[in-house]
């Protein structure tokens, strides 16, 4: 079995973003509040995370139980909330709960001030005005703008970067096509065509990555062709078109490496980008299907409630942690691509 060491190049890049403690801290931090998230189900959900009845253990967080399981009389899922259930449960064993009993979707009952209602030791951030926990939905949010994200960069990352090679390594009437093409995508109104095609087609996560999916990935090409273009006239790559090494062969291993670093400078502002896009949308109306644990949805429910302080201020908090973040782990990384700051 041979172990993964990095290139003495990339151990030195390594080292320099180390150095940089503001990007290593908000690495850290980034890493940690992401790790959580994904694991919402089991610290917010109106579920117990493990039940042990007549002998028997189940695990509702994971699996659907119908109401008979416990010795109710419906086939349907078992609310755990009702207290018919609790008492058909408690009487023959125990539940265990998630730090927070209620999911992102969850209607809390039994408020002590009309929604949306202030923090308390129950509802650690409050309630919206729909009665759903703020905590839960901000943990729920935070995982799904990330994912989505994550996911639009990469498909962002893999267009862009395969236009821009081909571009930039032919050149000539392909590149010249190209650019063109470019100049007229890159001047589409890319909010206003989101927002009509959301009266057209219901949105969902899916969907709005396709579309955002169109435009995001014309921000790469330039830096990837300036690459390509540089790359294919340099004394190893004619070498290698002298022996006859295949053009996919000399774009992959020879040209590449090096389009590769301006695309890793830019990962973290694109990831940014895809978030405050999202957010945009969600915040509109045009974004997530209605009750989707938006950040979006709590900003525009902290405009429409000034009430209620606490809503546009955990908003407030969260997406400028989030893309503060992102943006100071982008800035250690293009330090650490930059071959002025790379010391041995």
């Amino acid at each position: 079995m041979s172990n993964f060491t990095l290139s003495p190049v990339n151990q030195r890049r390594w080292k320099t973003f180390l150095r940089n403690r503001r990007a290593r801290w908000s690495l850290i931090l980034f890493v940690v509040l992401f790790s959580v998230s994904l694991i919402a189900e089991f610290i917010a959900n109106d579920k117990p995370l493990l039940v042990h009845f007549s002998d028997d253990f189940y695990f509702p967080v994971l699996q659907h139980y119908p109401e008979t399981t416990f010795g109710g009389d419906f086939d349907t899922e078992a609310d755990y909330s009702d207290p018919y259930v609790v008492d058909l449960i408690n009487s023959r064993g125990w539940m265990l709960w998630p730090m927070v009993h209620f999911s992102y979707d969850t209607h809390v009952a039994d408020l002590s001030q009309p929604a949306p209602s202030p923090p308390d030791s129950r509802n650690w951030l409050g309630t919206d005005d729909q009665a759903r926990d703020v905590f839960a939905r901000v943990l729920y949010g935070f995982r799904l703008s990330i994912l989505f994200a994550l996911v639009l960069t990469a498909g962002s990352c893999v267009m862009g970067v395969a236009v821009g090679a081909v571009q930039g390594y032919f050149g000539g009437r392909i590149d010249l096509l190209g650019q063109r093409f470019l100049e007229i995508w890159g001047g589409l109104p890319v909010l206003f065509l989101l927002i009509i095609m959301a009266n057209i087609v219901t949105p969902n996560f899916w969907w709005l990555l396709g579309i955002m999916l169109l435009f995001s990935w014309t921000s790469l090409v330039d830096v990837v062709r300036a690459e390509f273009l540089r790359g294919r006239n340099l004394e190893y790559v004619r070498a290698a078109k002298a022996l006859g090494v295949g053009n996919a062969t000399i774009m992959w291993r020879h040209i590449l490496p090096n389009a590769m670093v301006a695309t890793m400078t830019l990962t973290p502002f694109l990831i940014t980008g895809a978030i405050t896009t999202l957010t945009s949308l969600d915040f509109l109306g045009f974004g997530m299907p209605p009750g989707s644990p938006s950040l979006g949805e709590l900003v525009a429910q902290g405009k429409s409630n000034l009430q209620a302080p606490w809503l546009a201020l955990t908003a407030f908090t969260v997406l400028s942690l989030m893309l503060t973040l992102l943006v100071f782990i982008g800035e250690g990384i293009r330090d650490a691509f930059d071959p002025r700051l790379v010391q041995g």
